[in-house]
C-alpha cells in the first residue's frame, strides 16, 4: 500500500494543513516531553496549554470554543484500532509522524469497518493538520529512521476523559450476539471507538475492524 503524504491531494478527504498559527512556542514545549517505549497519551498539559498556540487555536480554528491541548507521544507501527470525535482534532508535530486514517462513511451499518480502507500519511516535522470529525483515526505511528514521535492533540475540552454515565454493552462481533449500536462504541467522552481482535483493548470494547491489523513497515511503501 501507498505512503502519502498530509500535502498530496488524496489528503483532503480526511483533513487539511493549518498554516494559520504560529506553532514555535507549542513545538518547543513539546519537544521537552517524554517519549516512552510503548505509546502514552495525555489530553491536557498545561506546558502547551501555556503557549501562545492555546488562544489562537481557540479562536481561530474551533471558532472561539473551550478547548484542550495535550499529546501522544511514543514508539508504535501498529493500526490497532480507529476512533472518531463529533470535532475535529488538530496534530502537530515535533519529528516525522504517520497517520493511518479511515472514512467514517466507509463503516458498515453494523459499524464495522474493513481496514484495507485505510490510508497512510506522512505528517512532516513542524507541521499542523486539521483531522476532520468525518475522518477515522488513532495513535499516530513514528516514521521510518525516527526514534519515536511527539505529536500535540488538540480537541474541544473535556475529549477522552471518563465517562459519567452508563452506555450500551458491546455486543459479539465474533458470533452476532447482542446488537451493535453506536452507544456502545463510546469508550471516552467524545469518543468513539471500533476495535481490532489482535490491538490489545481494553476488554469489552467495541471490536469492528475487520482485516489485517496493519502494520507501518510492513503494508506500506
Amino acid at each position: 500500500m501507498k505512503l502519502y503524504k498530509v500535502t498530496d491531494p488524496e489528503f483532503k478527504a480526511y483533513g487539511r494543513v493549518v498554516d494559520n498559527v504560529d506553532f514555535t512556542q507549542l513545538l518547543e514545549a513539546l519537544s521537552k516531553t517524554p517519549i516512552p517505549e510503548g505509546v502514552d497519551y495525555l489530553p491536557s498539559v498545561p506546558e502547551l496549554e501555556a503557549t501562545d498556540a492555546f488562544e489562537t487555536l481557540s479562536s481561530v480554528a474551533y471558532g472561539e470554543m473551550p478547548i484542550q491541548i495535550g499529546y501522544c507521544n511514543g514508539h508504535n507501527v501498529m493500526l490497532n484500532a480507529l476512533e472518531y470525535h463529533r470535532d475535529s482534532e488538530i496534530n502537530v508535530a515535533v519529528n516525522d509522524a504517520v497517520l493511518m486514517l479511515g472514512l467514517l462513511s466507509e463503516v458498515e451499518a453494523d459499524h464495522t469497518y474493513d481496514t484495507s480502507n485505510v490510508k497512510a500519511f506522512l505528517l512532516p516535522a513542524g507541521m499542523a493538520v486539521e483531522v476532520y470529525a468525518t475522518t477515522l483515526h488513532y495513535a499516530p505511528c513514528h516514521a521510518k529512521g525516527q526514534d519515536g514521535f511527539q505529536v500535540a492533540i488538540v480537541l474541544p475540552k473535556g475529549t477522552n476523559y471518563p465517562l459519567k454515565n452508563a452506555h450500551a454493552k458491546v455486543a459479539d462481533v465474533s458470533t452476532g450476539a447482542g446488537v451493535n449500536n453506536e452507544d456502545s462504541m463510546l469508550t471516552a467522552v467524545n469518543k468513539w471507538l471500533i476495535g481490532h481482535a489482535e490491538g490489545g483493548l481494553d476488554e469489552g470494547s467495541f471490536l469492528g475492524l475487520k482485516g489485517k491489523n496493519l502494520c507501518l513497515t510492513e503494508d506500506f511503501e
